[in-house]
């Protein structure tokens, strides 16, 4: 799987454990940054994730601040990206089952490294379930397109 991962500087420690576990396990984690703990402000990271994600450019991708509600916020304004907030594994794991959620946030001040890490290890191993799920997949695109203005 190709992840994009960002953080801002209150998430760096924490980006770095998860790009270091999900690398072990094979795949291929492209860091759009930050790279230090200089005050950045997180949109600027999240919307380059948020739109790798939205143009097919990764499978899906990791964003780390302070809390993950910044980053959470700044990814959902692009269409097609379903970033969902988990401070836990289960979280995760229904993020993507239920919700075909393909940006995962989190917020180094809130889940530890070893949490952190396998909050991530979860959301990337799980896979949508589609079925019943599939039609309120549908109807948040359906949401998308209605706060643009297209329907």
């Amino acid at each position: 799987m190709r992840i994009a991962i960002a953080n801002d500087h209150a998430g760096l420690e924490l980006k770095k454990e998860i790009a270091e576990g999900l690398a072990k396990l094979g795949h291929r984690v492209e860091d759009f940054g930050t790279h230090d703990n200089s005050s950045v402000d997180y949109p600027d990271f999240a919307t380059r994730v948020a739109k790798a994600v939205r143009d097919g450019q990764v499978d899906a991708g990791v964003l780390v601040c302070g809390t993950g509600i910044g980053m959470s916020i700044v990814a959902n304004k692009y269409r097609g990206v379903r970033a969902a907030l988990c401070t836990t594994e289960f979280e995760a794991r229904m993020a993507r089952q239920h919700n075909d959620a393909n940006v995962l946030c989190m917020g180094e001040r809130v889940v530890g490294p070893g949490l952190g890490r396998a909050i991530a290890e979860a959301f990337v191993g799980t896979q949508f379930e589609g079925g019943r799920h599939l039609k309120r997949v549908q109807k948040i695109a359906d949401a998308e397109r209605e706060a643009d203005g297209l329907k």
